[in-house]
């Protein structure tokens, strides 16, 4: 890297000035975004609290649908074990 040195006869140029970044990002982050007003739906559900009854009820189905599989599933592994079961005394005869 060469460094060329300031000739005297060459009047050194203004610094040039540097937009102030931090005070352009402070408003971007200061800024608190607008807030609307809940749309008629929300207003509805937020009333009274019904949102927490729509959630209870979903909920409720997840859990119902949980329980479903489980109890399917222990049925299959019922099933399953008397058919082996079944395989295995008709192998012994």
């Amino acid at each position: 890297m060469t460094v060329h040195p300031l000739h005297t006869d060459d009047a050194p140029s203004p610094p040039q000035e540097r937009p102030d970044t931090a005070s352009a990002y402070d408003s971007t982050w200061t800024e608190q975004p607008n807030t609307q007003p809940p749309d008629d739906l929300e207003q509805v559900m937020l009333a009274d609290g019904k949102i927490y009854v729509v959630l209870a009820v979903v909920l409720i189905i997840w859990a119902g649908l949980i329980a479903l599989m489980v109890r399917t599933d222990r049925r299959i592994d019922r099933l399953e074990r008397r058919i082996d079961d079944t395989g295995s005394e008709d192998t012994r005869q």
